[in-house]
């Protein structure tokens, strides 16, 4: 069984930073759940910084949860997540590179 969720805070382009029970401070990415079912609710900005910790894991006043077991393992440290999403607003996410024309 991973950690639990002991804090979490809301960050910009929707991650969320997350405190667990071990100590480990990582960052979550939601967006790619923001495509799905009830998860669409929370593209609205201020829904999403509603979130809370409860019970081990986050939840939002609409009834959204994620498992805390998928929050740890899909999660990255803070600054290696810092420094993947640096890249990808540097180089461009999803751009091919040394593609031929």
């Amino acid at each position: 069984m991973n950690p639990r969720v002991k804090k979490v805070q809301p960050e910009a382009d929707y991650r969320l930073r997350l405190t667990f029970t071990d100590g480990a401070v990582r960052l979550f990415d939601v967006k790619p759940l923001l495509k799905k079912g009830v998860f669409q609710e929370l593209k609205d900005a201020a829904a999403f910084r509603s979130v809370r910790a409860a019970f081990g894991t986050v939840q939002w006043p609409g009834g959204q949860d994620i498992c805390p077991d998928t929050l740890y393992e899909a999660s990255l440290p803070v600054k290696r997540a810092l420094a993947v999403h640096e890249k990808k607003a540097r180089y461009g996410a999803g751009k091919r590179q040394g593609a031929r024309r």
